[in-house]
């Protein structure tokens, strides 16, 4: 019989959801190393909407991945929710994240024999936990598929499926919910839906959201957009639009 590794103990109402403190992330060795990332440093707020920009190449879903810990620093350290997560065995890190982090991708990676309630509480499932119907009919509600929780995601729009998406990262109650181009692969309108979903949740429901994006209609959803470039920060603007935002990046050759 296994025992469940012990996980150090986390405090239960972190004001700063997430902390990344020099982060560098190295891949391969000598003169094939290539940086992704050298020396990031970032706190972010409970409640905060964060967009991450930066033409490609620069880091941006290697710092997203990092500071949900899918990836490992190379050297640095990363605290979520008051725990750092960089320093966790394997065995514990994948228990942690079960838990604690939400991640949203582009593919909704829905199961299509599993109607839009099944789908949303599968991570309850997969962990042994017990589900809250209250937090449940909450989440259908905030996502506004409260009268299609029996419907499978072939009947839904695509919209409609990243909500379902949406709405399965935060059935756990995350420190933190991550999205890597959650709308890239959405029409303008089922975009814009969707992070107005993602920033009503941040608000009503003190979540703390993160989004790497492309698009600075997107990016505008959020309360601080932070640039890279070549794997270091290059500049924030907090409250831009979506002109300010096309602006900041042509300087950076993105455009």
């Amino acid at each position: 019989m296994t025992s469940t590794p012990l996980l150090p103990a986390v405090d239960a109402r972190p004001v700063e959801a997430l902390r990344l403190q020099s982060v560098v992330k190295t891949y391969g060795s000598g003169a094939n190393a290539v940086s992704a990332l050298r020396g990031v440093d970032l706190v972010l707020a409970k409640g905060s909407v964060t967009a991450i920009m930066g033409p490609s190449g620069s880091g941006k879903s290697t710092l997203l991945h990092s500071a949900a810990g899918l990836d490992k620093p190379t050297s640095g350290s990363v605290h979520l929710g008051g725990t750092e997560i960089s320093g966790l065995r394997a065995s514990q890190l994948t228990a942690f994240r079960r838990d604690h982090v939400g991640f949203v991708f582009q593919a909704y990676n829905l199961l299509p024999a599993l109607d839009v309630e099944e789908n949303i509480t599968l991570p309850l499932r997969l962990a042994g936990r017990r589900l809250d119907p209250r937090w449940l009919d909450s989440l259908l509600d905030a996502v506004g598929l409260a009268d299609r929780r029996h419907r499978r995601p072939a009947e839904l729009s695509g919209g409609q499926q990243q909500r379902v998406a949406i709405a399965r990262a935060l059935i756990t109650r995350p420190y933190v919910v991550f999205g890597d181009e959650p709308t890239g692969a959405l029409d303008s309108r089922s975009g814009k839906q969707v992070l107005d979903l993602l920033a009503h949740t941040a608000k009503e429901l003190d979540q703390t959201v993160v989004v790497v994006t492309h698009d600075p209609v997107v990016a505008s959803h959020a309360d601080r957009v932070i640039f890279l470039a070549d794997g270091a920060f290059a500049g924030h603007l907090d409250g831009g639009t979506p002109a300010q935002i096309t602006d900041r990046m042509s300087a950076l050759g993105e455009w």
